[in-house]
């Protein structure tokens, strides 16, 4: 899943140790651009995708990639968004579309961008009109 948001929060680092070894734990927040703006806490694990969001500053747009995980403790649930990529862009001027500036996901090659198709500048009738706009062979009925 991946949704878009400002980054307005970075949380504080969490570390300890297990029976694994040392562990790290981070977060963040981000506000979504949407008529009634959400507010979304994300978790990270793992020095490396901690390291990651530090080196974003606040206000930028990032696009975060993440999985839901739930858990049941004493009866009651509770549910983790675990960011595992982060991507920051610049909105295009014209929609919702977004072109990439970097970001992280580890063991996989960046992807080529896609072409912009160049665009043809519109006919223009005023000066070169044809006889189906002057009404020479109109079949309308009204």
């Amino acid at each position: 899943m991946e949704i878009i948001g400002k980054l307005i929060r970075i949380l504080p680092e969490q570390s300890g140790e297990s029976a694994k070894g040392r562990w790290v734990r981070g977060g963040f927040v981000i506000e979504t651009a949407e008529q009634y703006p959400r507010m979304v806490a994300f978790t990270m694990f793992g020095e490396d995708r901690v390291g990651m969001i530090k080196s974003i500053s606040l206000g930028t747009q990032i696009n975060v990639h993440f999985s839901p995980e739930s858990r049941e403790y004493e009866g009651r649930w509770f549910t983790d968004l675990r960011c595992f990529r982060i991507d920051t862009f610049n909105p295009a001027p014209m929609g919702g579309n977004y072109a990439p500036q970097g970001g992280y996901n580890p063991g996989v090659a960046p992807q080529p961008q896609a072409a912009q198709m160049p665009t043809q500048p519109a006919p223009d009738f005023a000066s070169n009109p044809s006889s189906e706009m002057m009404g020479t062979d109109d079949d309308l009925p009204f």
